[in-house]
């Protein structure tokens, strides 16, 4: 479990405080197997939240813990272990490699743990209808296709938690359908719970919990 107590991230302004949901509010928590949206208009901290989960970011007052542990107190190792392990997330920016190629960039995630095999991967772009494109350079993708093979990259490692940051913001609405049905089929797989971060769409998932932040 994930749990928010009082956490206030610098700088923050104080009237976005008084509206949010989650910014200095007590017991905010974040169950393993439940799907969690985090939804507010740009500029509220959604990418914050999420960068603190991942603990990319300490700027914040307050407490946040995983299963029970502080996250300001994690080694490095700890910290190591649990990107590995226990969280996989999409970043709004993607991170992709533009001089690998699709099936490459998944490979850098994929080839730590072994978590999925080759014929597996390409199932799941299959799925997403960019097989084609998973021997082409990342710089030669559109953005949309390579929001598919960031999520796909994302769900080639174990994880208790996937944290998707505005992940389908260049998809249109079969793509997001597709995306979404696969998303929960594979948490539902893994036990895994979902913190998913929206501009106010809901998408085509069915929420546990609903966060305006």
């Amino acid at each position: 479990m994930i749990i928010f107590n009082n956490v206030l991230p610098f700088p923050i302004p104080q009237s976005d405080c008084e509206r949010s949901y989650v910014w200095g509010k007590d017991n905010i928590n974040f169950n393993s197997e439940e799907f969690t949206l985090i939804k507010s208009s740009s500029g509220k901290g959604k990418t914050t939240l999420l960068s603190i989960i991942y603990s990319i970011r300490h700027d914040y007052s307050g407490s946040v813990t995983f299963n029970g542990d502080d996250i300001k107190y994690f080694s490095s190792r700890e910290r190591s272990n649990i990107r590995q392990n226990k969280l996989s997330y999409l970043f709004q920016g993607l991170s992709l490699f533009d001089d690998l190629t699709g099936y490459e960039n998944i490979e850098l995630n994929n080839k730590l743990t072994n978590f999925k095999t080759k014929d597996e991967i390409m199932e799941i772009a299959k799925i997403l209808e960019v097989d084609k494109y998973m021997d082409k350079f990342v710089r030669r993708l559109s953005f949309g296709q390579k929001q598919r093979i960031a999520l796909i990259r994302a769900l080639c490692q174990p994880y208790e938690y996937l944290l998707l940051d505005e992940p389908f913001s260049h998809l249109d609405k079969d793509n997001q359908e597709i995306a979404c049905k696969l998303i929960t089929d594979e948490c539902k797989k893994n036990k895994a719970g979902l913190i998913l971060t929206s501009l106010g769409s809901e998408y085509f998932l069915k929420y546990d919990k609903i966060y305006e932040i």
